[in-house]
């Protein structure tokens, strides 16, 4: 099998990311099934809806990039960065992979391609943040080198227990 990772080409690429988005919001409701209160307020359908189609803009050059994951030609995941406030810090989002592509690196592959990008574009750091139920996804950001960092962004006191928060240098 082979895998590629290469830069989103828009609008071609536009339904198989909407289509890797709700599978990731999927996954966040399955996993949270017992607490869906942060799905609902974080992943609404109407404003994820509208979320997805503003990704382009988000995640757009020179700041960001939205990276897919191909196997045998078929777009299986994503990941996606972009600026923050904070001096030369960018941060990673909607990394996923869908179920039929797990156990091929595609996960670690966009994580690696991302961090290169990123770095390339000046960034020092990258952050991200999770939910302690993804327990592959934390696997992963650690055998990857990021570290549990403070909240770089002030968490709604009712789902801070649930996140986790990583960064690692770049």
């Amino acid at each position: 099998m082979t895998l590629t990772i290469r830069p989103a080409r828009f609008p071609e690429d536009a339904q198989a990311l909407a289509r890797l988005c709700w599978g990731y919001r999927d996954l966040l409701a399955a996993r949270c099934a017992a607490t869906p209160a942060i799905v609902d307020t974080y992943y609404a359908n109407d404003s994820y809806g509208a979320l997805i189609d503003d990704l382009p803009r988000i995640h757009a050059r020179p700041a960001g990039e939205i990276l897919l994951a191909d196997l045998d030609g078929a777009v299986v995941g994503c990941a996606m960065y972009y600026p923050l406030s904070l001096p030369g810090t960018c941060e990673i989002k909607r990394v996923f992979v869908e179920d039929s592509a797990r156990g091929h690196g595609a996960g670690k592959a966009l994580m690696r391609e991302a961090m290169s990008r990123a770095a390339a574009d000046g960034y020092d750091r990258m952050v991200l943040d999770t939910m302690y139920l993804l327990t592959e996804a934390i696997t992963l950001y650690e055998a990857l080198g990021f570290a549990p960092c403070a909240p770089f962004y002030d968490p709604d006191p009712e789902f801070a227990p649930i996140l986790r928060f990583y960064d690692h240098p770049l």
